[in-house]
Order: C-alpha cells, then structure tokens, then sequence
C-alpha cells in the first residue's frame, strides 16, 4: 500500500481486488445473494440526502460498485438508470449475474483513474462511496486519486451531483479537491453524526453542483488513510 504504512497490498489495484471478491467469505453467490458489503453507508442512511438533491430520473454513474446493494436499494426506490462500474473484473460478472434481470442497472469494469470511454458531461450524478479513500491507499496515491477526480470533473453534466462518501478528514480532501484545477465552492453541513459539505464546480459559465460527505474517522489518533486501512484488515 502506498503511504509508507507497511502494508503490500495495493488498493488501487484489479489484482487485489479480484482476489478478494473472488473469496468465498466476499461472493455474492449470484443471484441468491449472500456476501453482499456496505462501505461506511446503507441505502437508508443515505437516502434522505439522496432524494432530496438527486432525482430518480438521473443518470447515476456509481464509482467503485464492489458488492455493494446500494443500486440495488435506490432502484427499489424509483432510480431508473444507474451505471455501476469496478476495477475488479469479478465482482462484475459477479453483480451482473444477479441482477441481470434490473434493466435499471448496468455494469461494466473500468478504472476510475481512465474513463474516456465516457463523452464529456455523461452524468447527472456521481456516487463514490470508499472509492476515493481506496485510491488514497494505493501505490499510486495521490496522483491516482488526482486523476479520479478530474475524470470525475468532466463526467458530470452542467448542474450535476458529485456525492463523495468518505472517512477523510474534511481539510484532506478539500485539500485534494482543490488540487485538480476546479474552482471549488465550499459549504458546510452537519447531518447526524457527520459532516456534510457542499460544493458548486465552475466551468466557465455553467455551473456544476457537486455534493461531498465527509465522514470523520472514529479511531482517534489514525489519519483517514490508516483508518481506511485498519478497516480492510478487519474486514479480511
């Protein structure tokens, strides 16, 4: 892992990931389910801040899907078009397998650090819920975060939605937010027990409007990067 905290995984990287959802204790066990993992957040604690600020007529592009039964969830709840895409080849085939039978959700592996695939402003909304904080613990990091980021920057539509989910500490990621070159507008919220910030991306004179909820770390005395690895060792 990259950041000098003596781990050799690398969190931004196909290999481990596959690995790890290729498990029999991280399979989903397609289509009867089972092995299915939440990262930080389930649907419903999500959902009052979703519904209110993200239309079920969106185009959705979910970072990092994993195993994760958020699309899932939100698609029970009206969401019509969710693109889920993972580095991890398996846990693709693994969630396309289960619901091949929701045309409201489509998954494809791809890279957060290289989208090209995607025309500029192809989404209404980006959800990335741990992705960041994963790229922050690979060997690449922070240039891989970076290069997320600014793929992100040009994914969203004028009047978009970035929802960033994350253990970092708000001066953190801010901080790296502000790094890509995009002229960041910060507003500060509290909802719950974390914080909620949200953030209006400028290009020239369309507007882009971009949500980032930090969720501070619950181990005191860890930065957000050795937090998140703590995390992956327990849940190994």
């Amino acid at each position: 892992m990259g950041g000098g905290h003596g781990n050799s995984k690398d969190f931004g990287a196909a290999a481990y990931w596959d690995a790890r959802y290729s498990s029999s204790s991280h399979s989903t066990g397609g289509k009867d389910g089972g092995g299915f993992f939440d990262w930080y957040q389930s649907y419903q604690a999500l959902r009052p801040l979703l519904r209110d600020c993200v239309p079920t007529s969106s185009r959705v592009l979910m970072l990092g899907c994993g195993n994760s039964l958020l699309s899932e969830d939100m698609v029970k709840d009206g969401y019509e078009d969710i693109l889920n895409i993972d580095i991890s080849s398996v846990v693709i085939e693994q969630m396309s397998e289960k619901h091949m039978d929701i045309p409201q959700l489509t998954y494809m592996q791809f890279d957060v650090r290289e989208m090209s695939f995607f025309e500029d402003g192809s989404f209404d909304c980006i959800i990335d819920k741990g992705t960041l904080d994963a790229m922050m613990c690979g060997d690449d990091a922070p240039h891989g975060a970076s290069r997320m980021l600014a793929e992100v920057a040009r994914l969203i539509r004028p009047g978009g939605i970035y929802m960033l989910i994350t253990y970092g500490a708000p001066k953190e990621r801010v901080t790296l937010l502000n790094q890509v070159g995009c002229h960041w507008k910060v507003e500060l919220y509290i909802m719950r027990a974390c914080l909620v910030v949200l953030h209006a991306l400028d290009h020239a004179s369309s507007l882009n409007n971009g949500i980032l909820v930090l969720f501070l770390p619950l181990t005191i005395g860890l930065s957000s990067i050795e937090y998140w690895w703590h995390m992956q060792q327990h849940a190994d």
